[in-house]
């Protein structure tokens, strides 16, 4: 034992508890940055799921401190309420993409925009329906061939009632 009344050991974990608060603590405060910085959705959604961990790590430091096993119960619930909330937020990350990907019309009819990952581009959805390969050039600013139509098989020509043999 020392002056302080801790042996050894003692002092080892207490300096140890200090040291992991303050790296938590660190990695608190960058993790609510990324939540209110973003850039995008799925970023902040990253981030409250590492909120989640930090808040564990804390938890656990502090059962470990003060010797209380209940702690321990409470930050495993926590992980799994977590978890189950950060599934939710991938499920709706994953709903709003899929049917925000059309729903907002831009310039004109045929031209939609996308703002999947963040940054919004415009998603042409018109088709060529007409042969006329002048037209078709003029709109896609490319020249297209004409398609040729295929030849079909020869008509078998069945014999009139009444006539033939």
């Amino acid at each position: 034992m020392n002056m302080s009344g801790m042996t050894f050991e003692q002092a080892i974990l207490h300096a140890s508890i200090w040291i992991a608060l303050a790296v938590l603590a660190v990695a608190f405060l960058l993790t609510v940055w990324r939540v209110v910085k973003g850039p995008t959705l799925p970023d902040r959604v990253v981030a409250l799921d590492m909120l989640v961990g930090i808040v564990i790590g804390f938890i656990a430091l502090i059962a470990i401190r003060t010797g209380f096993t209940l702690y321990i119960d409470i930050a495993i619930a926590l992980g799994l309420v977590g978890f189950l909330a950060t599934v939710a937020f991938a499920r709706f990350i994953l709903a709003g993409a899929a049917g925000q990907a059309g729903a907002i019309l831009a310039d004109g009819p045929g031209e939609k925009v996308s703002k999947l990952g963040g940054k919004a581009r415009k998603v042409s959805t018109k088709k060529i329906v007409d042969s006329d390969s002048k037209s078709a050039s003029k709109r896609s600013g490319k020249p297209v061939r004409p398609v040729k139509p295929e030849k079909s098989a020869p008509s078998v020509k069945s014999p009139k009632p009444g006539k033939g043999k």
